[in-house]
């Protein structure tokens, strides 16, 4: 399969050494179940027309972007004067410094990227920077601007190439006190988590996912497919599940670990002996 266009192309640096780069989605969206707006009677696809509330529909060309900083008051920014605001790190990743994977919260996590080598003569030193971190145990972390927004990345060494992580800024991660302080800070009763324990411990397996398909696309899949036919199918939405009360928790975690048997390939449990890699001092 081709690799298609990349994301972003440009340098990356270590220090002294640099080599050329292209960054390639790791993801892919392109299967996903999408929808047309459609006219309820002719089935025509609606065209978005931009209008403007003075003048009536208007061409794509007049239109200019403008910073709202007052309700109803715009500073009016052309393409010229943000392409002359461009960042170095437009064109080049510059590695500032590395940090065990295990110190990046989870939640700063996005999007993963592809990062390969661009063109021959970038194998060498790319394949010496990807060795080092490798050996190091670390991940490097840089920055890039990508759709008119300068990213941090997290860079990781994976199979004979690297993956780089965009992450979340700080303004970008909600405070989790904002949202869990209402929690009550009560234990729960030692012999329930117990039980819950066990039932964790049989449902334990490996992480495969091959069998974690969308469901519901699929059942959307299913339904385009019969309508496509000309077959009308009813269909109904399942019942939400019923809380759990307090007083009949108990009888339902003990029904519950009858009912959890270990799944086939169960992986055996195991004890975590990895070690974050130790940080090295200053200087």
């Amino acid at each position: 399969m081709a690799a298609g266009r990349p994301t972003w192309q440009g340098h990356l640096r270590l220090s002294l050494v640099t080599c050329p780069v292209a960054m390639y989605t790791a993801t892919d969206a392109g299967g996903d179940v999408r929808f047309n707006m459609l006219h309820k009677k002719t089935h025509n696809r609606i065209r978005m027309i931009p209008t403007d509330p003075d003048l009536g529909p208007i061409e794509r060309s007049d239109i200019v972007k403008g910073y709202e900083y007052e309700k109803g008051e715009y500073v009016v920014i052309t393409q010229d004067e943000i392409d002359d605001v461009r960042l170095e790190s437009t064109r080049t990743i510059d590695i500032e410094t590395f940090v065990p994977a295990a110190d990046i919260d989870r939640l700063y996590w996005d999007n993963p990227y592809f990062l390969v080598p661009d063109g021959k003569l970038a194998a060498e030193a790319y394949g010496v920077i990807r060795e080092a971190m490798s050996k190091e145990g670390q991940v490097a972390l840089g920055r890039v601007v990508m759709h008119q927004r300068e990213r941090l990345l997290a860079i990781e060494p994976r199979d004979n190439g690297m993956v780089a992580w965009s992450l979340r800024n700080r303004r970008e991660v909600r405070d989790a006190a904002t949202y869990f302080d209402a929690i009550p800070d009560k234990k729960p009763d030692a012999a329930m988590i117990q039980i819950a324990q066990k039932i964790i411990e049989q449902k334990e397996g490996p992480f495969d996912p091959e069998q974690f398909n969308d469901r519901y696309e699929d059942a959307l899949r299913a339904l385009i497919k019969e309508k496509q036919k000309g077959k009308g199918r009813k269909v109904s939405a399942p019942e939400p599940p019923e809380d759990t009360n307090v007083v009949d928790l108990m009888e339902a975690l003990r029904s519950s670990l009858g009912k959890a048997p270990a799944k086939a390939g169960a992986a055996p449990k195991k004890t975590n002996t990895h070690k974050a890699a130790p940080k090295k001092k200053a200087g």
